[in-house]
């Protein structure tokens, strides 16, 4: 693919995602009770979940945020009751970061309530556009990786 369509396709695929997520994100926040999470909130959650004990300064490189930007996310998830610190053993100034019950079963019902959302939606789509979709998976798992790559080697 030449540089050109290659970028015509970058930008389009872009805005697609983008508004994606939007509007799953808006519907989602109406059917879902409790605070409203911003996307850091959520991206932060996520990445204690998949850890559990990670530490501030190894989730603010995962975020590409600066380790004060975290801390504040961290105290604002907190005070929410989703997000628990305890004492780093190994350094009494550090704390490790954990995932409360209710911050687990809020993502459930997050992921849950987009799963059926996003299913009716593609449920409505004719046949071949839902195959396409389908079919297109693989291709987008690799671009995923192949920006993962680069991200890594910087």
């Amino acid at each position: 693919m030449s540089a050109a369509p290659a970028q015509a396709t970058a930008e389009e695929l872009m805005t697609v995602l983008t508004g994606l997520r939007r509007v799953t994100r808006r519907r989602l926040r109406e059917q879902l009770p409790g605070p409203r999470l911003r996307g850091a909130h959520v991206e932060l959650l996520q990445i204690v979940a998949a850890e559990p004990g990670i530490g501030v300064a190894a989730a603010a490189r995962g975020l590409h945020l600066a380790g004060n930007s975290v801390s504040t996310l961290v105290n604002q998830l907190a005070d929410a009751g989703l997000l628990r610190r305890e004492v780093d053993p190994a350094d009494r100034r550090a704390a490790r970061l954990f995932v409360t019950d209710a911050a687990v079963a809020r993502m459930a019902r997050w992921r849950e309530s987009r799963r059926m959302l996003v299913g009716d939606a593609l449920d409505r789509l004719p046949p071949g556009e839902l195959a396409a979709i389908g079919a297109a998976l693989p291709a987008l798992r690799h671009l995923l990786s192949e920006l993962a790559e680069e991200e890594e080697d910087q």
